[in-house]
Parts: structure tokens; sequence; C-alpha cells
């Protein structure tokens, strides 16, 4: 069946259309749609119009186009949070009703980089801690996570506690309160250090968020690098008029 025209641009009304089979279940995760011919067919619409919805399509990482294959629907994330409030990954898993888990790959101690000290506002011969983690949903790997962090602000036996999570081992002292934190988020493909960790498919988008930590006196006390599979977690944030 056509679309029914409206006044806006027709790529748009073709986009609601797609999205409104695949909420009804006429088209199904993964499952593989219909050619660009066929489509544009069915939807009375050119074959440019559709390609452009479904451009745009893939940048919601609704559906996903695997060259030489086809076109395929995206499952809807699994876990989602708004990004207003720190809360950890965990809490995100077990809100979505999983078990979480930790894999512990890596934890070792280098002297500060040069862009350690810009972070940490360190000296050069302070040691920096490097955490490497994986963490599961069910036992599914779902998160890449690398953390750092200057060795002053953790226990001296933090390195025997793999179970331990790193925000109350930064506070155990009492003497810091992670109070906030500055966080960016990159899209990115296929990674060749996280993808094969996550067990992603080539065509798999990862979701990179990027934090500063500080506490009460504006010092940054860890840096996290958290490479998410996109096709199991999505960020909201909420904005307010000013």
């Amino acid at each position: 069946m056509t679309i029914k025209t409206d006044s806006r641009h027709l790529y748009l009304q073709v986009i609601d259309r797609l999205k409104e089979d695949i909420e009804k279940g006429v088209f199904k995760e993964k499952e593989k749609l219909p050619s660009e011919f066929e489509l544009s067919k069915t939807l009375g619409v050119s074959r440019a119009t559709l390609r452009e919805a479904l451009r745009l399509l893939e940048e919601e990482n609704i559906i996903i186009r695997r060259h030489g294959v086809g076109t395929f629907v995206n499952p809807k994330p699994v876990f989602t949070s708004g990004i207003e409030h720190l809360s950890s990954i965990s809490s995100m898993i077990i809100n979505a009703g999983m078990e979480p888990g930790t894999n512990y790959l890596s934890s070792f101690g280098l002297p500060a980089s040069e862009d350690d000290v810009k972070r940490f506002h360190c000296e050069g011969n302070e040691t920096i801690i490097t955490i490497e983690r994986v963490r599961t949903a069910n036992g599914e790997p779902v998160v890449y996570c690398v953390d750092q962090v200057p060795s002053k602000y953790l226990p001296n036996d933090f390195s025997n506690r793999e179970d331990s999570s790193i925000f109350s081992a930064i506070e155990e002292s009492g003497d810091i309160h992670v109070a906030y934190a500055i966080t960016s988020i990159d899209p990115v493909g296929y990674h060749n250090q996280a993808s094969p960790i996550l067990e992603c498919e080539p065509e798999t988008a990862l979701l990179v968020l990027k934090q500063l930590h500080y506490d009460d006196n504006d010092r940054v006390v860890l840096y996290s690098k958290n490479y998410f599979r996109a096709d199991k977690f999505s960020f909201h944030v909420v904005r307010k008029r000013v």
C-alpha cells in the first residue's frame, strides 16, 4: 500500500511509514527488508527518495545495511538510560531484568603520559592505573570498559580486588567523593580492539562514552572510556528551555 502524502518531504513520510511497519511487526527484528525496488514500488516513491529515508533510518540505528547482502531491521536496544545522572552500568542491566557480571582483562600501572598529566594535573612521575574490563548481561559481553585513575586515589590492595567497584575504591578513604562527570558520546563503526572483545558482527556499531569524573574539589579522579554495543544500549538526555 502506498503512503498517504501530506505537506512534508516525501522521504520523511517514508521514514514514518517504515518505523510504523517495524513497530507493528510487519518487519521484525533482524529480518531482511524487501529490496529497494520492491519497497519503492510498494510505497509508491522513487528509489532516490527511498534511499534517503533508509540512510536516515540507518543513522538512527533502526536499520543496518550490509553491503552485498541487504537491509535488516536492528533489534531495539535492551538497555536505555538518561545521561543526566551518574548511574552504573550494573544498575542499567539490573533495571532491564538481567544479571550483571564483570570479566577482568588486565590491570597495570605506568608513569603518567603527557595526556595523563594534562587530564589529572599530576606530575610526570606519578603512576596511572589502567583497568580493562568487560561488563556482561546474563553472561553476554555488552560493554568494554577502560578506566584510568592515579594510583594515589586507590587503596594499596586494589589490584587484589577484581570484584571491587572503582567508585567505591576511590571513595573508600572518605577523602574523595565523586561528584559529577563530563561526558562525550561518539558513534563508531568496527573497532579493532573493542568489537572482537564484545563479539560484535563487523557491521555492529558502538557508542563510545568518554567521561572525566570530578570530585567535590573539581579534581579529575577518574577517566573512563566505555564502548557500548549500539544494538544493546541507547542514551538520552532531558534538555530544558532556558
